[in-house]
C-alpha cells in the first residue's frame, strides 16, 4: 500500500476504484467496505483508493480539542495496510477544503484528481459543503462523469448497527468485550515507556509505564484490564492499569502495565498493548499491602482467564 500525504500529490497511473472517509477504527463496518472496494478493482483490473482525513473535521470546524479517536494516525495506517489497498491518501483537512460544494467535490477531487471509475461508500453517506451531497446527487453526477456507485448497506451485530461513535462508547464504558467484537480486534494502545515512581516495584509489581504521544487518542475507562503486547517477537501477557492511583495519592492519570514473567529493561521503547479484558474498576486501598493482595488477585484471575479462552497456546 504507497501512502499520499495530499490528494494534489497523487498521480494515478490508471483508472480507480474510491471509498471515502475518515475510518476511525476501522471497525468490522468498515473492513467490510474496504474489502469489496479491494475485491472489485483487482477483478476490474483498477487500482483500490482510500481517501481519508486528518485532521478529523471536528477538529477544524468545531474546534474540539476534547475530541476522542480510537486510532492515532499511525494506528490508522497500519490497520489500513492489513486490507490490501492499493493507495491511502491522507489529506489535510482544512476550512478551505469543507469549503468544496458537493459538485466541486466530485467533479476536481474525484473525476479529476483521482480519476474514478467507481465510488464505494457506505449507508448515510454525506460530503461536500455542509454536507450538502447525498446518495441522490452522487447518483446525478456519476451519469454527468461517467463513474459508478455501490451504496454498502448497514453493516450489524445482533440488529445493532456498527458505528465508531459505539466503539467509543463501549470503550468509555468499560465494556470491552463489545467494543472489540465491533472492531473485529483488540483495541490497542501504543506508546513510549517511560520511568515512573517504581511504586509496583516495591510491592512486588514492577509496571512499565505507557506514556502517549497523541492528546487525541481515546483513553479507556480507568480501571484494570488483561492486556498482551508483543516484545522480541513473542507474545507476553500482563495486568494494565489506567488511573489517578488513589492509593498512592495520584495526582495525574496513568497507564502502567505489569507483565508476567517478563522482567527485561524496556525503557524508551515504543510498545504497543493490547486490551483483551477488563478486570476491575479502580479503588483506593487503605494500605499498600491490601492493594499487593488485589493485584495478587487480578493476577491469578487473569493467567484463568487467558488459559480458559486459549490465549497461551
Amino acid at each position: 500500500m504507497k501512502v499520499t500525504h495530499s490528494i494534489f500529490d497523487f498521480i494515478p497511473t490508471q483508472k480507480t476504484f474510491v471509498t471515502i472517509g475518515t475510518f476511525d477504527g476501522v471497525h468490522i463496518g468498515h473492513q467490510e467496505i474496504i474489502k469489496k472496494l479491494v475485491k472489485d478493482a483487482k477483478e476490474d483490473g483498477k487500482k483500490s483508493v482510500l481517501l481519508t482525513f486528518f485532521p478529523h473535521p471536528r477538529m477544524v470546524l468545531q474546534k474540539d480539542v476534547s475530541i476522542q479517536l480510537i486510532h492515532t494516525i499511525q494506528e490508522r495506517i497500519k490497520k489500513l495496510e492489513e486490507l490490501g489497498l492499493d493507495y491511502l491518501i491522507i489529506h489535510p483537512f482544512s476550512k478551505e477544503f469543507s469549503r468544496l460544494t458537493a459538485l466541486e467535490f466530485v467533479r476536481d477531487i474525484l473525476v479529476n484528481k483521482l480519476d474514478i471509475s467507481k465510488l464505494v461508500i457506505g449507508y448515510d453517506h454525506h460530503f461536500g459543503k455542509n454536507r450538502e451531497g447525498n446518495i441522490e446527487q452522487l447518483t446525478e453526477y456519476s451519469e454527468l462523469y461517467d463513474f459508478e456507485i455501490e451504496e454498502i448497506p448497514a453493516q450489524d451485530i445482533d440488529e445493532v448497527s456498527v458505528s465508531s461513535t459505539k466503539v467509543r462508547k463501549a470503550l468509555l464504558a468499560g465494556d470491552l468485550e463489545t467494543a472489540n467484537s465491533y472492531l473485529g480486534y483488540h483495541y490497542s494502545i501504543t506508546g513510549k515507556v517511560v520511568a515512573g515512581e517504581k511504586i509496583g516495584g516495591k510491592i512486588g509489581f514492577p509496571t512499565a509505564n505507557i506514556k502517549i504521544a497523541e492528546d487525541y487518542k481515546l483513553i479507556p475507562k480507568k480501571g484494570a484490564y488483561i492486556v498482551r503486547t508483543i516484545l522480541d517477537k513473542k507474545h507476553h501477557y500482563g495486568m494494565m492499569n489506567i488511573g489517578h492511583r488513589p492509593t498512592v495519592e495520584g495526582k495525574n492519570q496513568t497507564i502502567e502495565v505489569h507483565f508476567f514473567n517478563f522482567n527485561t529493561d524496556i525503557y524508551d521503547k515504543q510498545i504497543t498493548v493490547e486490551l483483551i479484558s477488563y478486570l476491575r474498576e479502580e479503588h483506593k486501598f487503605s494500605s499498600l499491602e491490601k492493594l499487593r493482595a488485589q493485584l495478587e488477585n487480578d493476577q491469578k484471575e487473569s493467567l484463568h482467564f487467558l488459559q480458559k479462552n486459549n490465549y497461551t497456546k
